[in-house]
């Protein structure tokens, strides 16, 4: 039970900080690319890798809380469904270079977000 509630308030964490972040980069930046949302899966890409190993290896947190922080705030604040919409879009609108891009750089440097976060964790 206390993984679920946990869970549930990250999620909700996870959630008003990625609408917050969208509107700060997209006041920043626009909407002509979506920015906001490559660099919330690239902060999330990196925040998962290093939460992961430090939550496994240095911190002593409960499974609950655990779960709280990756399932529910990472998960919650991460937005891989919004990242899959709006490539289609951009194919649909005729960008096909631009979702390509999108693409290649979404999961590359999220991979290398990740790998980072770990690599961090592993060597403080």
């Amino acid at each position: 039970m206390w993984t679920y509630i946990a869970i549930a308030i990250g999620g909700i964490a996870g959630c008003w900080a990625r609408y917050a972040m969208t509107n700060l980069v997209q006041a920043i930046y626009g909407r002509e690319f979506p920015y906001a949302t490559l660099s919330i899966n690239l902060l999330g890409s990196f925040l998962m890798g290093f939460l992961f190993i430090e939550t496994l290896e240095r911190l002593t947190v409960s499974p609950a809380v655990r779960t709280g922080i990756l399932t529910g705030v990472i998960g919650g604040f991460t937005t891989f469904s919004t990242f899959e919409m709006e490539t289609l879009l951009l194919a649909e609108q005729g960008a096909g270079f631009k979702a390509l891009l999108y693409v290649l750089l979404s999961v590359g440097l999220g991979f290398l977000g990740a790998f980072g976060g770990a690599y961090i964790a592993r060597n403080l």
